[in-house]
């Protein structure tokens, strides 16, 4: 192959060669300068014909491609040195003449590649290369084999920005991971507005934007736009008149001999020198310019040093990422706390922060997905939070004002939010006034602290509450006040606050006692049983009463105390008054027993009560042809109302021992729980000896039918229009399957944590999964559930119920619940979903264990698909089945220490983190069951037991 040179000095020579040329594609009118099929360098710019056409170096030391009639440059390279050269590779290069190092090559056609890849070429991320052997690259002077890679004429895959590289409309540059992409974009196709940002790669076609550099500054077209690192070392955006649209605030760019900017996997863009990637030498960085949106490993605060401060701000609108209305910081005011705002207006806080999280904030509890930080100092106060996986996760603050944290689900390639704030009304900042205590669960919502009356009790009335509350007394702070204890709420406001780290609690009191304008005092880290001190100065506001909430000691008068004189002799007459009582209800209750056993619960019940007739009546007197099911405690009838409205009547049954508690636990517990996967309780009936509940009618009934194959053995006769039970089995795809456990879990998720009270339910199991229309799952029978207050998650008891293959072995063995004993129970019912097979009476040719030792069995053997219900086999989501049958092997682990909370088994259905290894499951050995019946023919009754006996 020739090697021809060009040399300004020289007389013009014409670049001739056999392998480069006039390339003619099926236009004769069409010609360009190309190296065959392999390279183009006008690409964009063909000419009409070849007369007066020639490739030299011009005068500026650049390869140019010239109509010498109109003395017109079609192409030229971005060199300005006088040599050129083809290689034996196919790279045209220009160079020095005396240094042919290819580091030292000024320009270079591999690095404006067209549509064909070439032995040699780099193509980013990962600066890949492609090499041919070179016994057999050669055939006749000719390219044996080409790897034609089809790379788009105005990309090329890189993360970096240099001064002679930048970025153009079309063009885009991409971490090395693969996760971010950075470009040029428009948030709508109706706009001209054009901004250019980072953006989720994956995330196609709703592009994610994360970051907008010119927000404020959009411009009308792209042509002729260009981002680049200008002479001063800056990042520039430029029109093409060369005016500067948007550009970074550098320090001291010129220091740096070769600034680059680059495109990390985090999603941060940085400038940097182009020999030095450590952290802290960054010039600049996107991350302390954040725009709508915090990703891990950003910060929001301020740096008292230099004074400035990392905050969120909102698009306008869904189409302008123009700052709009909100504003969202870590406020160090006082004590650290994240704070909303519309304009200058508080809209929503998130309370202090005490070790573990924002207080205002119980969702975000800890979990194996990431962690959040105070960095928290003389010189700054930063929150942060930081992955500890893989799972891409951010949040953002939307045009509206409502912060969303959310967490890619790969396998539903989409964003889910599984935390929104603010979420209620209580959420909305000072929603009662001072003093004031919010809980969404009641009506109304707000009421005044224990001890506190309303300011103004005629604006009150009308719901008007931002007056707020006043001391039922007023205090005395000369002659001594005390604290009353306020427990499970969200802590106030902390703009006017003190803390101290080394403080205990009781040199925390001390210190609020003696500075009169005090008016509370907390822990301020809830770690380990709380250390530090946390003082509040001022009116106390933004409280709300949360499940896992705060305790906090707030100054009243003595009087409201009272004294230890008074309290012995209260206590002295309180136990005479209490014994006369007890002597005299004792008596009460055994004449009554003895006249009648009957209990008038009807003041005791704050919900809707039904006529004996109007139930009786609905279920056509209680038939047959109505009945829908049977339990341990009576049977449940399907009824339609005046009106059409169809329900589901629970009728207790008069011989049960238990019926009256059961009754009354079930609506306690239930009466005001509100969730879309809880049943609802309509009302109820208490007439003529007669107990019943009445539920929204699930006319899907329950979940064992659809899983378990009970369908034509239980209802078929019924009806002769119902479907098989492998037909409705089928109706459950894994799509559907995975819903209802995901209903489940949040169902759980609310018992546990969101509701008022915290409810244990103690007897989950499929047959206590109700179906409606959609097939939506509500968790169903609460007869024998228990609530537990304040920060309990558990307790224990002689009476140990619930149903044989469910309940957690500290539960049965010791009486120990608590909410870990209900997360068993859902890995069970997990594991039954997938696979279609009872826990309890399982059998396996091979072997006399239950269904869990099956699983573990299988999961230690690396076999899990063999656990899979058949009519999932064929399912294109089947990758997703081991991972779940994981997640119900942590859920069933013997110690409940090791089980995950419910809030963290949500985070592992709906995202890929890196799951721990699971440990052995509890109760997983079992006798063998021999039974005379095969396996087609007889099926397996739930028993839910009252009493185990060791």
């Amino acid at each position: 192959m020739e090697r021809p040179l060009l040399h300004l000095m020289e007389a013009v020579r014409w670049l001739v060669s056999r392998i480069i040329g006039m390339l003619e594609y099926g236009i004769s009118t069409m010609y360009l300068i190309s190296l065959w099929y392999i390279w183009v360098a006008h690409r964009e710019n063909p000419f009409n014909n070849t007369s007066g056409v020639m490739l030299k170096i011009i005068d500026t030391g650049r390869l140019a491609l010239l109509m010498t009639a109109a003395n017109t440059i079609v192409w030229s390279t971005n060199s300005s040195r006088s040599f050129a050269q083809l290689l034996n590779s196919g790279n045209l290069v220009v160079r020095d003449a005396n240094d042919t190092k290819p580091e030292k090559f000024l320009w270079q056609s591999f690095d404006y590649p067209t549509d064909t890849f070439l032995p040699g070429m780099k193509m980013a991320p990962g600066e890949y290369t492609y090499h041919c052997d070179p016994q057999d690259v050669m055939r006749k002077g000719k390219v044996k084999i080409l790897l034609c890679y089809f790379v788009s004429s105005t990309t090329s895959a890189k993360d970096i920005i240099t001064t002679t590289d930048f970025l153009t409309d079309g063009k885009t540059i991409t971490s090395s991971d693969g996760s971010f992409e950075m470009g040029f974009f428009s948030p709508a196709t109706f706009t001209n507005n054009w901004y250019v940002g980072i953006w989720y790669k994956h995330d196609v076609p709703d592009k994610s934007v994360v970051w907008v550099a010119n927000r404020e500054n959009p411009f009308n077209n792209t042509s002729g736009v260009m981002l680049k690192i200008i002479d001063t070392g800056q990042l520039a955006l430029l029109t093409a008149a060369n005016t500067i649209v948007w550009s970074t605030n550098s320090p001291s760019p010129l220091a740096v001999k070769n600034p680059v900017a680059q495109l990390l996997n985090s999603g941060n863009l940085v400038i940097r020198d182009a020999n030095d990637t450590k952290p802290e030498k960054f010039l600049w960085q996107s991350f302390d310019y954040p725009t709508d949106t915090l990703l891990p490993g950003m910060k929001m605060g301020k740096n008292f040093v230099t004074g400035q401060e990392f905050y969120l701000s909102s698009w306008k609108n869904e189409y302008d990422p123009a700052p709009g209305e909100y504003t969202y910081h870590c406020d160090p005011t006082g004590y650290p706390q994240d704070v909303m705002r519309k304009g200058k207006v508080k809209v929503f806080s998130t309370g202090p922060w005490n070790g573990l999280r924002w207080s205002g904030v119980p969702g975000l509890t800890k979990n194996t997905i990431y962690t959040f930080k105070l960095d928290l100092d003389e010189k700054r106060a930063f929150y942060s939070f930081v992955l500890l996986g893989s799972v891409m996760t951010k949040l953002t603050m939307n045009s509206n004002g409502v912060l969303q944290r959310s967490m890619w689900a790969e396998n539903r390639q989409e964003w889910h939010v599984y935390i929104s704030s603010p979420e209620d009304t209580c959420d909305n900042y000072g929603t009662c006034g001072s003093y004031g205590s919010c809980n969404n669960i009641l009506t109304p919502v707000c009421n005044c602290l224990d001890k506190f009356v309303p300011r103004d009790p005629r604006n009150w009335a009308m719901t008007n509450w931002s007056g707020g509350c006043i001391r039922r007394k007023p205090l005395n702070c000369q002659n001594g006040d005390g604290f009353l204890k306020y427990s499970g709420i969200k802590l106030p406001d902390t703009q006017y606050s003190w803390f101290d780290r080394s403080m205990t609690l009781h040199e925390c009191k001390q210190a609020c006692l003696r500075n009169c304008s005090c008016m509370a005092y907390s822990n301020l880290d809830i770690r380990n049983g709380g250390s530090g001190c946390l003082l509040w100065c001022g009116d106390l506001i933004d409280i709300r009463e949360l499940p896992g909430g705060q305790d906090i000691y707030i100054r009243v008068a003595t009087s409201e105390l009272g004294s230890k004189k008074t309290k012995l002799l209260v206590l002295s007459l309180l136990l005479l008054i209490g014994v006369t009582v007890t002597g005299l209800t004792i008596g009460l209750y055994i004449w009554k027993k003895k006249k009648k056993r009957k209990m008038n619960l009807k003041d005791d019940l704050d919900l809707p009560l039904f006529t004996l007739s109007t139930l009786t009546k609905a279920s056509s007197n209680f038939s047959v042809e109505n009945k829908i099911g049977e339990g341990g405690f009576g049977s449940v009838y399907k009824g339609i109302l005046e009106g059409g409205h169809e329900v589901a009547i629970k009728r207790l049954s008069k011989s049960s021992s238990q019926g009256v508690n059961e009754f009354k636990n079930e609506v306690i517990c239930i009466a005001k729980l509100q969730h879309r996967n809880l049943v609802k309780l309509i009302g109820c009936c208490i007439a003529g000896g007669e107990k019943m509940l009445v539920y929204e009618y699930m006319c899907n009934r329950s979940l064992d039918l659809f899983i378990f194959g009970l369908f034509n053995h239980i209802i078929s006769v019924l009806t002769e229009d119902l479907l098989t039970d492998e037909k409705r089995s089928l109706l459950l795809n894994w799509p559907k399957r995975f819903d209802i456990i995901n209903g489940i879990a949040r169902g759980l998720l609310y018992l546990h944590q969101d509701s008022r009270l915290r409810i244990i339910h103690r007897d989950l199991k499929a047959s206590n999964i109700l179906l409606d229309a959609d097939m939506n799952p509500k968790i169903s029978d609460f007869g024998i559930a228990r609530s537990v207050v304040g920060n309990e998650t558990g307790a224990n008891t002689h009476h140990v119920v619930g149903t044989h293959g469910y309940m957690s072995p500290e539960y049965v063995v010791h009486g120990v619940f608590s909410v870990k004993s209900d997360v068993f129970s859902f890995g069970v019912l997990v594991l039954e979903i997938i696979s279609g097979r009872r826990n309890r009476g399982f059998a396996h040719e091979s072997h006399s264990i239950n269904l869990l030792g099956h699983v573990w069995k299988l999961y230690k053997e690396g076999r899990p698909l063999e656990l899979i219900d058949g009519h999932l086999m064929d399912s294109h989501y089947i990758s997703e089945l081991p991972r779940l049958t994981h997640v119900a092997l942590l859920c069933v682990q013997q110690c409940p220490e090791d089980r995950p909370d419910m809030p963290t088994v949500i985070l592992m259905l709906t995202n890929d983190a890196i799951l721990p290894q699971a440990k052995e499951p509890g109760f997983f050995t079992e006798s063998k069951v021999t039974s005379e019946c095969s396996t087609s023919m007889c099926s397996t009754n739930e028993i839910t037991f009252t009493q185990l006996e060791p």
